[in-house]
């Protein structure tokens, strides 16, 4: 990066590429910082609970998601942090995956009562 100096020489960078200024436009929206903050405080304060601790993992991963294929793409840089952070959440969907496997599983079977009132599964 090359670094010119502006009119009251202080240093300047390159002008912003397209990836900084989608950046720039999610920082002026507002977006970014509110909504996806308030979502990860969320998240965040259901890890305290063992009972919410599943949801907040799933709730995360998305987010997690994100930032891995940031730093894969975009921020190389940053791999030290986006990779780790997405192990961390897939580590945890494994250790919790016994509460997740109900919704894997196919349907349960219904048993109906034929006429004899022997119960049958479907």
């Amino acid at each position: 990066m090359t670094m010119g100096f502006g009119v009251n020489g202080y240093p300047v960078g390159d002008p912003p590429n397209e990836l900084d200024q989608f950046m720039i436009a999610l920082q002026q929206t507002g977006y970014l910082i509110f909504w996806v903050g308030l979502f990860k405080t969320v998240a965040g304060g259901f890890m305290f609970f063992p009972r919410t601790a599943p949801l907040a993992i799933l709730m995360s991963l998305p987010y997690a998601f994100n930032i891995l294929l940031y730093v894969i793409f975009f921020a190389h840089q940053y791999l030290v942090i986006g990779l780790p952070d997405f192990a961390a959440c897939a580590l945890l969907i494994y250790c919790y995956f016994d509460w997740y496997r109900p919704i894997f599983a196919g349907p349960t079977p219904v048993s109906n009562p034929d006429q004899r009132g022997v119960e049958n599964a479907l």
